[in-house]
């Protein structure tokens, strides 16, 4: 088997669903810290800062830090900063896109719009959404942080960030500019975060529609863990199989 020297990995599914860690995926980690490897958990959860990431992760006994999470709201504030440093940005999302889009020195603004920004928003209003459409309408750029419509939790599968932003390309007729997974951006990003080669990097996921499709989209190889979204069956329908199937990362070996 081929041996990697760094590992981006996903969450929702794959590393707990819900508050529901996956053990499996928890003692994975601890060999991969124990062996000096490098690894990032990239997520399309756009709602959260990554040291709050990181310390759901710490008590659910995986070892990371804040430099270890990136999210697909980084991903989008950097996309932005690189194309316009100057924008203004009008965000439809919760508290980590918002920080992203300031990390990122970006102008936070609800008048001359120049990006609309889009991520799952849990208190979304019929007011943002209208901002928004209305600025898309005069022109303004629409970059959404990923196209996921369904959410695993706990509870069963919950709405996500994509179903919310399908009003918004409805209503404007504007198909966004998504950046988080499948999306070869993020991946893009985070491997020179990272630090390691595409031959050298293994992206692990349990979602074949975002998590191995941005492996595939961007050139690096990929494992699908059957802990989440996918299911073996899923896959006799899919044109591109990932590099690596596995029903648990309790039988993962480098």
């Amino acid at each position: 088997m081929k041996q990697y020297k760094g590992y981006l990995i996903d969450l929702d599914g794959t590393m707990y669903n819900g508050t529901e860690k996956i053990q499996e995926a928890v003692d994975f980690v601890n060999q991969l810290h124990q062996r000096g490897e490098r690894y990032i958990f990239l997520t399309n959860n756009s709602t959260k800062h990554p040291r709050d990431v990181a310390k759901v992760l710490n008590e659910m006994g995986v070892p990371a830090e804040e430099e270890h999470v990136f999210t697909t709201s980084m991903a989008t504030a950097s996309y932005i900063a690189a194309e316009n440093p100057n924008a203004k940005v009008f965000p439809i999302g919760e508290v980590g896109l918002i920080e992203a889009l300031k990390a990122a020195n970006l102008t936070i603004s609800d008048t001359e719009i120049d990006y609309v920004v889009m991520g799952l928003d849990r208190n979304i209003t019929y007011e943002k959404l209208t901002v928004g459409a209305l600025a898309i309408r005069k022109g303004a750029k629409f970059v959404a942080t990923n196209g996921d419509v369904a959410l695993p939790s706990e509870r069963g599968f919950l709405p996500g960030a994509g179903s919310l932003i399908s009003v918004l390309s409805v209503t404007t007729g504007v198909k966004p500019k998504f950046i988080g997974k499948p999306e070869s951006i993020i991946v893009d990003q985070a491997l020179a975060v990272l630090g390691t080669s595409k031959e050298e990097t293994l992206m692990i996921g349990d979602n074949y529609a975002t998590d191995i499709l941005a492996g595939i989209n961007a050139g690096i190889d990929s494992l699908l863990v059957f802990t989440g979204v996918t299911k073996q069956k899923d896959l006799t329908t899919v044109k591109v199989q990932p590099t690596y199937t596995i029903d648990s990362l309790k039988n993962w070996a480098q």
